[in-house]
């Protein structure tokens, strides 16, 4: 869309005039879901289960295009720059609300550049390492990283990811300093893990957990307060004697000026979805969950991820870290 015609239509929705007619044609076209990491990462496989329900839904296709880069700041950039149609979304978690405490120069203003379509799911991140990592259980594990921090190599989704965040915190609490590896998505970093080229993967359960069941890696706490049950043998990490609370979500974005109506009815189409019976199940097997009905709203989700970003910017300055240019 020119700026003529963006201004053009800017001005037609201030008069309301072409909002209604806009919902009730929308969608008029195929919708892009941005996912901000690699394929075949936890954000990837939840983006395409949701696409799939939600083009039932709405009548068109769902493409998913993954903008890896930066943390995940790469694929929340190219929403900002998107016309607010509603023909180009985001599915990001909680590292979407943690980038303005890491990164100096976005390219966009996370608090106002951003409209909240609704949560997606929550669940814990797992604690995992290859298969030829001495320790056999948590007990063993969290003193010998301890002790072997130097040695060992931590792999995350780039700073500002949930891997990365994760591995701050886990570093953080036991006083110990890792080298962490960089990878453009948690995908590319489990394939590594299952190798054996990296000693420790802190990821979502989405991802986690096939590789977990197959025997392929070991896991050794969940961050969650309760116990998975998909992972029952798995403790938490204050069970392990490590104190580290972190818990993912995922929300659906708009670019800001995107009608209201047009909002309200992605709300619904992805109300419809979480109520799928597959994307519950799917879900289950994951270790995640949706939240409560009652937070399926647009303004739930606007509020979370505005104490969200407070949290986190609170959370890392606490940890000295600060944002990067």
């Amino acid at each position: 869309m020119s700026i003529t015609r963006r201004a053009a239509l800017a001005g037609l929705m201030a008069l309301g005039l072409s909002t209604p007619a806009m919902a009730q044609a929308y969608p008029t076209k195929p919708i892009t879901i941005i996912v901000s990491f690699a394929a075949g990462g936890p954000s990837d496989v939840i983006a395409r289960l949701l696409g799939e329900q939600m083009s039932k839904t709405l009548g068109q296709p769902i493409l998913i295009e993954n903008v890896a880069g930066a943390g995940g700041t790469a694929g929340a950039k190219r929403l900002a720059a998107a016309e607010p149609d509603g023909h180009t979304l985001l599915i990001h978690h909680l590292a979407l609300a943690a980038a303005p405490a890491l990164y100096g120069n976005l390219g966009y203003n996370t608090k106002t550049d951003f409209a909240a379509i609704g949560l997606v799911n929550t669940g814990p991140m797992v604690i995992a390492s290859k298969l030829a990592l001495p320790p056999q259980d948590a007990k063993a594990f969290f003193p010998y990283i301890k002790q072997n921090a130097e040695k060992l190599t931590i792999a995350h989704a780039g700073v500002g990811s949930n891997s990365h965040l994760c591995a701050v915190l886990m570093s953080q609490q036991l006083g110990a300093k890792f080298t962490q590896v960089a990878y453009r998505g948690t995908g590319p970093a489990m394939n590594d893990l299952v190798g054996g080229q990296i000693d420790i993967l802190c990821d979502q359960s989405t991802s986690a957990i096939p590789q977990i069941q197959g025997q392929k890696i070991r896991a050794y706490a969940v961050t969650s307060a309760e116990r998975l049950d998909v992972l029952p043998e798995t403790p938490t990490m204050t069970e392990a004697g490590a104190k580290l609370d972190m818990t993912i979500w995922h929300g659906l974005y708009a670019p800001k000026a995107t009608p209201a109506a047009v909002l309200d009815k992605l709300n619904a189409a992805l109300r419809e979805a979480l109520k799928q019976p597959a994307v519950q199940e799917r879900f289950k097997a994951f270790g995640t969950s949706t939240f409560p009905e009652a937070q399926w709203t647009r303004e739930a989700h606007a509020k979370l991820f505005a104490e969200e970003i407070e949290k986190w910017a609170q959370s890392l300055a606490a940890a000295g870290i600060k944002p990067q240019g």
